[in-house]
């Protein structure tokens, strides 16, 4: 389940084909001449409870979808603070030493970048073995210099590559926080025993339309919420807005006389 709600493009017409073919079911079902209408009062009571119970289970997935949204929006506004205020430290360091760290944060923000904006799993790759291997080159950096001397500065740059490669890990870890496949699974359950309970009691022809408009409905409110939980290939997206800015003030600070360090939000 959760390998088809990475793409909500596809998930959509997959959910409406299920609640439709069940709903059409139950109308089935309720057209046939064995069906009684003695438990009609029972029937509208477990549907409005089985109904009730799919709303509250929809409100609460939205509800976690969205505050992973909002959680990734963060971890890339920390990502670009990170960046930016270890680039601006490391202007404390000697002036090679300087130039070093600073060249491969630029190298890093790029990829950083990259990790946001592609769609493709090949190139993603790539993109976390590049990140890696840049992650090696920014440590190595900061324990040659710390070599050198543990003074005060040195230790505040250390602290502060510290932070650019935390603020990676989580929001990788931000990013593989999804809703969880037995949560799908239970919700895609009841709201097909509700679409097939609601196809059976409105068998009568002035409820067609009602047939066909309930797993649409129901069937939109899930691609919303797998559309907001996936944070690749979604039309919902976290757009590295604040890394972008950044990497423009690391290319107008090279283009300036004696290369100042960019203003950090």
């Amino acid at each position: 389940m959760s390998a088809l709600t990475d793409f909500p493009l596809w998930f959509l017409p997959v959910c409406l084909g299920v609640l439709a073919l069940s709903t059409w079911l139950g109308a089935r079902a309720g057209r046939a001449p064995a069906a009684e209408d003695d438990g009609k009062k029972a029937l509208d009571l477990v549907l409005t409870a089985t109904f009730t119970l799919l709303g509250l289970i929809i409100g609460f997935a939205l509800s976690m979808a969205v505050a992973r949204y909002d959680l990734r929006k963060t971890y890339e506004e920390a990502e670009a603070n990170a960046i930016g205020t270890e680039y601006a430290r490391a202007g404390l360091l000697p002036a090679a030493d300087a130039s070093r760290i600073r060249k491969t944060l630029e190298a890093y923000l790029d990829e950083r970048i990259l990790f946001y904006e592609t769609r493709d799993d090949t190139r993603l790759r790539l993109i976390d073995a590049e990140t890696g291997r840049l992650h090696g080159q920014l440590w190595s950096a900061v324990e040659t210099v710390a070599s050198g001397g543990r003074d005060a500065v040195v230790a505040l740059v250390a602290a502060g590559m510290n932070d650019v490669l935390n603020s990676q890990s989580y929001t990788q870890a931000a990013w593989w926080n999804r809703i969880p496949g037995e949560a799908w699974v239970l919700l895609m359950l009841i709201a097909v025993v509700g679409t097939a309970l609601f196809g059976y009691s409105a068998h009568s022809r002035r409820r067609i339309v009602l047939q066909a408009v309930l797993p649409l409905l129901v069937s939109v409110a899930f691609f919303l919420i797998a559309d907001i939980d996936s944070p690749r290939h979604g039309l919902v997206r976290v757009h590295p807005e604040n890394l972008r800015a950044l990497a423009e003030s690391f290319a107008h600070a090279g283009d300036a006389p004696g290369r100042s360090a960019p203003q950090t939000r």
